[in-house]
């Protein structure tokens, strides 16, 4: 006979052997991988901080950190690099938010440090490439010790090598040889003065993922993400939108399409892509569709070379 202790058998049993209804779905699993990201950042780290773009895995990242830990308010603040170049809707969304959450938001801006000479302008007008300078003294000033990202691995192959926590350096340099094994989601943050951990919940997910999440919790993103019709201009097979950074250049007529975006940055390097996709429903069946990574079709500062985010990840880039 078995012993009670043992016994496996029975409608109960059954369930668990076969991931019956005690199994957790995908989403399920990611979402208490991140929430136990969250937790675990909270009671080893001092000064941690969100970073909050408005964009699409920040807003799901910081819908994850305040599920970590309600109904108790997040208790991080957010930090957004701000180019100068962002796309104003966006901009919106990341303030409305904030207020919203009763968060304080911490902005550093590229131009202040253009204006003040210490950096310069580049040739082709991105200035995603300067984000590195003013998040480096954003994190020295405020002496964060954990910055949290949405950065994927799925999105770009230089990602796909970090770890969940991911030490840098005094100068905030990110080496791949100093990654510490993971094993059974056991997380070293240990760091010496003047270091800091990059942290990224959203490491496992995919685009799809991220898109699904949004769908079940009702999660709300700019209108950006979505078609809607927009003033575009083509350059190196992408559709950019005309602004203050310099484009379009002559020979490159503005047209009106029907777009939508599936990442936002700078909008110098940004590209939106041809799209009908006005709900969350249709834009979860063109990402299933889709062959190409989101950063791989839509950021060019991405094809400036064959290691560009790898070399920028090294001198501080998220």
């Amino acid at each position: 006979m078995t012993s009670p202790t043992t016994t496996t058998g029975g409608p109960a049993g059954a369930a668990r052997r076969t991931g019956g209804p005690f199994a957790l779905s995908h989403l399920d699993a990611l979402e208490s991988e991140a929430v136990h990201i969250f937790r675990e950042v909270g009671g080893e780290f001092e000064r941690p901080v969100i970073l909050f773009s408005g964009g699409k895995d920040s807003i799901v990242m910081l819908h994850l950190a305040l599920k970590a830990f309600a109904p108790a308010p997040v208790p991080f603040s957010l930090l957004h690099v701000d180019t100068g170049h962002n796309f104003p809707e966006v901009l919106e969304f990341r303030d409305r938010t904030a207020a919203r959450h009763g968060l304080r938001l911490h902005v550093a801006s590229v131009q202040e440090f253009i204006d003040a000479g210490t950096l310069r302008e580049r040739p082709d007008g991105t200035r995603n490439p300067l984000q590195t300078v003013p998040l480096l003294d954003a994190i020295e000033t405020h002496r964060f010790d954990a910055v949290f990202g949405g950065g994927r691995r799925d999105e770009e192959k230089a990602r796909a090598k970090e770890r969940v926590f991911s030490l840098r350096d005094e100068f905030g340099g990110w080496d791949p040889r100093r990654q510490r094994p993971e094993l059974w989601q056991l997380y070293n943050g240990r760091h010496s003065p003047g270091e800091h951990v990059r942290v990224f919940p959203l490491s496992n997910w995919t685009e799809l993922d991220v898109w699904q999440y949004i769908a079940r919790e009702r999660i709300e993103l700019p209108a950006i993400y979505y078609a809607h019709e927009r003033e575009v201009f083509s350059r190196n097979g992408m559709w950019l939108a005309p602004g203050e950074w310099g484009g379009p250049k002559e020979g490159e007529p503005v047209e009106r399409r029907r777009v939508r975006y599936r990442t936002v940055g700078d909008m110098s390097c940004t590209g939106a892509v041809d799209s009908g996709a006005g709900t969350i429903e249709a834009v979860i069946a063109e990402i299933a569709a889709s062959r190409l990574t989101e950063r791989g079709a839509t950021r060019a500062d991405d094809k400036l070379s064959e290691a560009a985010m790898e070399d920028r990840k090294r001198e501080g880039y998220f």
